[in-house]
């Protein structure tokens, strides 16, 4: 069995306490900032994702419905009763577009984009409209306000200060929705963009 010299408590010094945090400081200081970048690139991601699944939704309800529906980014929080599209809106609404005089547009669902990444940002076309075969159709009312679709391929792109990898969400004029990283190449990355 092991003694210990008398007078002598075990424990750490001072010494050994002031070293052990310094260290566990200077970890910190050289590991925060790529940390700070990690977290806005997750917000990117979350956003970027956000957006890919409303615009599948889109495509799938006209599809669904057989009839033309419309994608539109707006700042509304209830788009189910008041929707206004803008180019850089923090929320985005999917409604089935009015054919006849008499027929009202529907309502279909909405989500959050920004609230969940702040500080995310979105540029891109404030709606996008796609007709019963789920590709890309020009209308110029398609309903809600400030919307206007062109037939014509989109790109949004999701970017963040402090993040070093914004993301695109691609809508073909066929209809594919894909997200892509643009620094990455497709012929060598799957999840690169053209």
């Amino acid at each position: 069995m092991l003694k210990r010299p008398a007078g002598r408590m075990a424990g750490f010094t001072l010494i050994e306490l002031m070293v052990t945090i310094v260290l566990m400081g200077l970890l910190l200081a050289v590991g925060f900032p790529s940390m700070m970048t990690w977290v806005h690139n997750s917000k990117v991601r979350t956003v970027a994702d956000g957006l890919q699944n409303g615009l599948r939704l889109a495509q799938a309800e006209a599809l669904r419905r057989s009839r033309q529906t419309v994608f539109s980014l707006t700042n509304s929080t209830t788009p189910a009763t008041s929707l206004t599209a803008v180019a850089d809106g923090r929320n985005w609404s999917v409604n089935s577009v009015k054919l006849l005089t008499d027929e009202t547009a529907q309502f279909i669902e909405a989500g959050v984009l920004t609230s969940v990444g702040s500080g995310v940002g979105i540029t891109g076309p404030a709606s996008i409209c796609f007709n019963s075969l789920g590709r890309l159709v020009t209308n110029s009312d398609p309903g809600p306000t400030g919307a206007n679709c062109t037939a014509a391929a989109a790109t949004y792109i999701v970017s963040a200060t402090g993040s070093d990898r914004p993301l695109r969400v691609l809508v073909t004029l066929g209809g594919q929705v894909r997200m892509c990283d643009p620094a990455r190449n497709i012929s060598t990355s799957p999840d690169g963009c053209p």
